[in-house]
């Protein structure tokens, strides 16, 4: 997805959340169906040793579903890794994405942020799905944070050191959710969109240029040099903002990258890039007290 924020912004009229139930209960099999047809080259991380598959997650007014990848045996409790989807929903990549953290010994959980807005793994029309996600506001995707993190502390991991990643809007919410809870002790953004190109958003009214000043947990920041929705400047932008609200951040652009570069299921795919940038990851999260 080579779109801004800014581009997609107001594509869909305002929904009531609070009059919608949760429509979701349960994690689709597979891929999306808007990413179809899936790449030769997509990563497959067995269950060999883990503890994995669908859990449920109390949040306010319900339950919404999520999937949880851990060690099957060790000593726990494990540091705690939240996994934020991208707008595909919580589909195998990021399942995968959980079961590769849970191999080094984390709990990893990703939680169906889109619960109360429908399925979106079998939205297959890029347009149509975008319209939806934006409907998630931020105010209830952070309480479903900290309801996940909540349960996380709960079932087999240590909430003193927990993590967060996410990828495209999930890289957005890395940086909305560092601003949000000060427990947070590392976080790390891939290719999250940064601004909104001047338009406005009802259900995220501020971008994470809006909000750098109130970061509170450690970001790196992972870009691609070749991303068409979101601009280099966009991200010296972010990082001079950081650098002079005091805050600990840094920023990787891969020069020749474009959206998307981990993403191994789909064209966009760099495999250098997405090794050194999980590399990066786990040096992040070990220098900041989440490993």
């Amino acid at each position: 997805m080579d779109k801004s924020m800014g581009e997609i912004a107001g594509l869909f009229p305002t929904m009531d959340l609070t009059r919608r139930g949760f429509v979701v209960t349960t994690l689709a099999t597979g891929f999306a169906l808007s990413v179809q047809p899936v790449s030769a080259e997509t990563i497959t991380t067995d269950t060999t040793g883990l503890t994995a598959g669908t859990v449920q997650i109390p949040v306010s007014g319900g339950q919404i579903p999520a999937y949880r990848a851990q060690p099957a045996s060790g000593t726990g409790p494990f540091p705690v890794v939240i996994v934020v989807e991208e707008i595909f929903g919580v589909h195998e990549h990021i399942k995968d994405m959980c079961r590769r953290f849970a191999k080094l010994g984390y709990l990893a959980v990703a939680p169906e942020l889109y619960a109360r807005l429908g399925d979106v793994t079998q939205i297959k029309e890029m347009g149509d799905l975008i319209k939806v996600v934006n409907q998630a506001p931020d105010a209830t995707i952070l309480t479903d944070l900290d309801s996940t993190v909540d349960w996380a502390g709960k079932n087999g991991g240590d909430a003193k050191r927990l993590g967060i990643t996410g990828f495209c809007r999930g890289g957005r919410t890395v940086w909305l959710y560092a601003a949000h809870n000060p427990a947070l002790k590392a976080g790390v953004a891939w290719y999250g969109p940064l601004s909104y190109g001047g338009a406005s958003m009802p259900q995220a009214p501020k971008s994470p240029l809006d909000f750098a000043a109130d970061v509170k947990a450690p970001v790196l920041g992972l870009y691609g040099g070749q991303d068409q929705g979101i601009p280099v400047s966009e991200v010296e932008t972010m990082k001079a903002k950081l650098k002079a609200a005091g805050k600990t951040a840094e920023f990787v652009v891969y020069p020749d990258a474009p959206h998307g570069f981990n993403a191994d299921y789909r064209p966009s795919y760099r495999p250098a890039d997405a090794k050194d940038g999980m590399e990066r990851l786990l040096a992040w999260f070990k220098k900041y007290g989440v490993a």
